[in-house]
């Protein structure tokens, strides 16, 4: 399949491997971002290391009304072939329980935001044989702990809306990937484990399983792999005995 990928959110540690990974690969690309002067260094960086053909867009995730407008100009000259989502937001939950406008936020960047502007997506991409929509939602979504659950909530109502567009988007040939990190070594995760974590994987790591997932057609990928492992686990354990562990 020709044509270009849109990655929203080129500046956060995953977007900006994702970037690497498929200029790499060969894909025109076009960066959006709220940090225009951050992703047209990213844009030069990628033309001289593999002489990619490189566009920048302004976008920002809570301008909604605006959604539609970018992903038309993100497609004047040329169909997209794929959209992957790799921005979000994570405060902690202490900050979340003592002020709301920092949970709405977070509820607003995770999920509102993705609805937004993956639903104006997935009208410009069906019916289309072989396109795609990819998205990083979390393996924080998979079940509501307590050290986390605002942001949790937010990665789980994200993770069920693209099982519903991927259902919706099926018949018309157009495949919808979620992908599900455990802990990445990102500003985004700084501090929360030690340094060397054999669970903290790297973004190269990631976009490389996302590219893979990808070009595979996959349905649901975590990454690194074993973390389908541990939250099948987490799953399992009763809600009795859940509600007694400081996870």
């Amino acid at each position: 399949m020709s044509g270009k990928v849109l990655i929203l959110g080129p500046s956060s540690g995953i977007g900006s491997a994702v970037a690497h990974e498929m200029a790499r690969a060969g894909k025109a690309l076009v960066l959006a971002g709220r940090d225009v002067e951050e992703a047209e260094a990213l844009a030069a960086d990628l033309r001289i290391r593999y002489g990619a053909q490189v566009a920048v867009e302004r976008f920002d995730a809570l301008d909604f009304a605006g959604h539609g407008a970018m992903l038309d100009r993100c497609g004047s000259d040329g169909g997209l072939e794929g959209v992957i989502l790799c921005y979000g937001d994570m405060a902690s939950q202490e900050e979340a329980e003592r002020d709301f406008a920092v949970a709405r936020r977070m509820i607003d960047v995770n999920y509102t935001s993705c609805v937004s502007v993956l639903s104006e997506a997935a009208r410009r991409l069906k019916p289309s044989e072989g396109k795609w929509v990819c998205a990083v939602s979390s393996v924080a979504g998979d079940r509501g702990r307590q050290s986390n659950f605002v942001y949790g909530s937010s990665k789980a109502a994200l993770t069920a809306y693209l099982q519903g567009l991927r259902n919706r988007l099926y018949p018309a040939g157009v495949h919808v990937v979620t992908v599900k990190p455990g802990f990445v070594d990102t500003a985004i995760t700084w501090g929360l484990l030690k340094p060397g974590s054999p669970l903290v994987a790297s973004p190269q790591r990631v976009a490389r399983d996302i590219r893979r997932a990808i070009e595979c057609r996959r349905d649901e990928v975590y990454t690194p792999w074993f973390w389908r492992g541990i939250m099948a686990i987490i799953k399992r354990v009763p809600e009795r005995v859940f509600k007694r562990l400081k996870l």
